[in-house]
């Protein structure tokens, strides 16, 4: 057990399972008012910040590009979003995409493959809203580090990618949904489509 006396009150270098353990026991004491203090000067609430809104196709492309299609967390090669939904679009039973799909959900494809931008340093944690703080990650990652930080986590950042050596078959989708018009009858297929076309004749 921590010890109890008054003097460590505000002292913050106490482990925070300690702190929690020195807040319970004040309680145990039915000393409330001590357990206020304690939580306010070594655990105090830090209110989390609004994470901004989704990025749209184009703003997440542009990331994508940059990294060369790489999760920074893992260094693994990703792919593109709009050529992951024709292959689940083309064989259904092989790669399927819907969240709530009976059989047991969306392929590990759609987890570990998919692109997605993350914040390194997380808004909430007062993270800036910049590109030099965005990176290219995929869902998995994204989704299990949330709002911690790469320290928190364990993580390593890895350097950006090569689009040269690897574009996330952003152009196989470029060329293929050319060649098969019907499938940018699909929205989500569509949107991808008009940001990947834009983004080829920037580069261009």
């Amino acid at each position: 057990m921590p010890e109890q006396d008054a003097d460590h009150v505000g002292q913050r270098g106490s482990q925070p399972g300690e702190v929690m353990a020195r807040i319970c026991f004040a309680l145990s004491e039915r000393d409330k008012e001590r357990a206020g203090r304690i939580a306010r000067a070594e655990y105090a609430y830090e209110p989390l910040a609004c994470a901004r809104a989704t990025f749209t196709p184009a703003e997440s492309l542009r990331m994508f590009i940059r990294d060369g299609f790489l999760d920074r967390y893992s260094g693994r090669r990703l792919v593109f979003p709009g050529a992951l939904r024709v292959v689940s679009q083309l064989l259904p039973d092989e790669f399927p995409s819907h969240p709530n799909r009976e059989t047991g959900g969306p392929h590990i494809a759609c987890w570990e493959l998919y692109p997605t931008v993350d914040y390194v340093v997380p808004l909430a944690r007062g993270g800036p809203d910049d590109d030099d703080n965005r990176v290219t990650t995929c869902m998995l990652k994204h989704t299990a580090k949330s709002q911690w930080t790469l320290d928190e986590m364990s993580w390593a950042l890895h350097p950006p990618g090569d689009i040269g050596q690897w574009d996330g078959l952003l152009g196989w989708f470029v060329e293929y949904a050319d060649s098969n018009a019907a499938l940018l009858g699909d929205d989500y297929l569509s949107r991808w489509h008009r940001a990947a076309t834009a983004a080829l004749k920037t580069a261009t």
